[in-house]
């Protein structure tokens, strides 16, 4: 299966995300939603924030208190050991490390968080399982 498959079935085909991409560790878009324009300086925190999110939840703290993606900016609700939550009013975003790649998702109304970092979660499971 594609990088783009994973985008466009997995995670935008479920309903559950509106857009999404799937980011290297070590930089570059792997794959991306249409239109979901995920800037270069955008990438470079989503990485730095990620690489830094196993050390943080150890010591209960948030490796960012916001992230920026398209241009819309979404306050960190919750980091876990391997994950980023974030809010913009009603919308949500899901960011997920795996062992070489990034998830990113954003979901909106009537989309709860919980259904949405199900989709997201269940597929960095799967990847990381296949050793990515």
């Amino acid at each position: 299966m594609s990088w783009q498959t994973y985008v466009d079935s997995n995670l935008v085909g479920t309903g559950k995300v509106a857009r999404a991409a799937i980011l290297g560790q070590q930089g570059g878009v792997w794959a991306v939603s249409a239109g979901y324009n995920i800037a270069a300086d955008e990438q470079k925190t989503i990485i730095d924030a990620v690489s830094k999110i196993e050390a943080s939840f150890k010591e209960n703290t948030i490796p960012v208190s916001s992230l920026t993606l398209a241009g819309r900016k979404f306050i960190i609700t919750r980091p876990e050991a391997r994950s980023l939550y974030g809010r913009k009013q009603q919308d949500g975003i899901v960011v997920v490390k795996t062992k070489q790649a990034i998830l990113v998702a954003e979901y909106q109304p009537p989309t709860q968080a919980g259904e949405a970092t199900v989709v997201v979660e269940g597929l960095a499971d799967y990847l990381i399982g296949v050793g990515y």
